[in-house]
């Protein structure tokens, strides 16, 4: 009997619905503003796909596109434009930025209410003292498809590969928080004897961003595998995980694409939603 295949598609479809009608009960929809630089290929297929969906469930899309040569305090500009535009409840800037703009100051310079990302350091320190606030979406998308599907979490043995500020730590935070109660690892590309590692544990987040490191070798027969990684190889989108030689082995996997991929942009709405309730509300 092969694993259980944890499809991303109907979770999204779900979230996206729950998203939608809350806002029918809104007298005035939230609105998205979406910062994209340059010309990735890659960045401008997310960004539309986030766009779309956004006016799927009644969103305002609102988007800047800048060229590649934008200069630091043009960029900051615009944001310190959005941060203080009443039709504006959400702000995602694409990342990656190009390598000669600072994206971390770009990220500070989000009003935190504003962060529909949740990746500025005000809201990542919210994770880490349990108080509410937007999420980092892919961390969230990953708890989200484990409740969907009934994966038990509360007491298993969790080890997260990877160990980024955009999913990596804030997921092992999120898994390990009071209520979902894994026992967490952060384990990472340069973990000596990996697999030794990863073979321990109930479930397995591979989010390292390398193709194919995570093989049958590394699962424990039965364990839940959550690819996160999704990377080009040619014409192929791949993960982090070897779908066809971790898939005889595992009781529930990912698959790349269509897993982890579609929550996170619906966990992108989610937060918009969330954010402009919580400025409407004056919480």
């Amino acid at each position: 009997m092969g694993a259980m295949i944890l499809d991303g598609k109907p979770v999204a479809a779900t979230a996206k619905a729950e998203v939608a009608s809350e806002i029918k009960k809104m007298s005035k929809p939230p609105g998205l503003a979406t910062v994209l630089v340059g010309d990735d290929p890659a960045s401008h297929t997310y960004v539309r796909g986030k766009r779309r969906d956004a006016e799927e469930v009644g969103m305002v899309s609102i988007h800047h596109q800048l060229p590649a040569s934008v200069s630091q305090r043009a960029i900051e500009d615009l944001i310190d434009e959005l941060n203080f535009d009443v039709a504006v409840d959400g702000i995602l800037v694409q990342l990656p930025l190009p390598a000669r703009l600072n994206s971390q100051a770009v990220v500070e310079r989000l009003d935190p209410a504003k962060d529909a990302d949740g990746l500025h350091p005000v809201n990542l320190g919210k994770i880490i003292l349990d108080l509410p606030g937007p999420r980092p979406c892919t961390p969230s998308g990953v708890i989200r498809i484990l409740e969907h599907y009934r994966i038990e979490v509360a007491g298993k043995r969790t080890v997260v590969v990877g160990r980024s500020f955009l999913v990596g730590r804030p997921l092992a935070l999120l898994l390990s928080a009071k209520g979902v109660d894994a026992t967490v690892t952060i384990a990472h590309s340069r973990t000596p004897n990996l697999a030794s590692v990863t073979r321990e544990a109930d479930i397995v987040v591979a989010a390292a961003g390398v193709p194919g490191l995570i093989r049958a070798e590394h699962i424990h027969p039965g364990a839940t595998v959550i690819d996160v990684g999704i990377t080009r190889v040619g014409d192929h989108l791949v993960g982090d995980v070897d779908f066809s030689d971790v898939v005889a082995v595992a009781g529930a996997i990912t698959p790349v694409p269509g897993g982890v991929g579609p929550m996170t942009r619906a966990m992108l709405l989610a937060n918009t939603l969330a954010l402009a309730q919580n400025f409407r509300s004056g919480a």
